[in-house]
């Protein structure tokens, strides 16, 4: 790459550039992750709205999986990679419900906590505020608090997109639609 596109490469990622107010995510079955770019994630506070539809109702090939936490929208955190600490949503069909959860990585140490359950079909609130030591999640209005690895504006952080599994790659296309605030 010439050092002029290098720069502007950079330049676009730490504006965030690229991120549309409005996307849709479509993880294609047999995949991880959907197609996105690369932004940066800019502030202490990461807040949008998600919306669901029937293609999140899925069956593992592996009853053991079910369980399994998919991951929605977050970010990386402390200049770190999204292993060693960073937040997101996670979210899973189980219990034939729509299942939401506040997924962490603290120092390499992987923490969730149940948060609730969406409908299917409706744009639902998100966010998480950095607090010092602490992740704050907002899901339906009830917050949530979790350790963070790091106090502070926590360096650079960077996006992190929906991803289905664990070990499992999604069963058939999923479809998500995200929307910044």
């Amino acid at each position: 790459m010439r050092p002029a596109h290098l720069f502007l490469f950079f330049a676009i990622l730490a504006l965030g550039a690229g991120c549309d107010d409005v996307r849709v995510y479509d993880i294609a079955a047999g995949s991880h992750s959907a197609n996105h770019g690369v932004a940066a994630q800019r502030g202490s506070l990461l807040r949008f709205r998600a919306t669901f539809d029937e293609t999140a109702i899925y069956e593992t090939r592996d009853p053991a999986n079910q369980a399994d936490i998919n991951k929605l929208y977050g970010f990386a955190d402390c200049s770190t990679h999204h292993h060693t600490n960073s937040a997101r949503f996670g979210w899973r069909w189980y219990e034939d419900e729509l299942q939401i959860l506040a997924y962490t990585y603290v120092d390499g140490d992987r923490q969730w906590a149940l948060l609730g359950s969406s409908p299917l079909n409706a744009a639902v609130e998100y966010s998480i505020q950095l607090d010092g030591d602490r992740y704050r999640f907002t899901f339906d209005g009830e917050v949530t608090e979790m350790p963070r690895g790091c106090d502070g504006n926590g360096g650079v952080k960077y996006r992190l997109y929906p991803y289905f599994g664990g070990d499992e790659e999604a069963p058939q296309d999923i479809s998500i639609t995200i929307q910044l605030l």
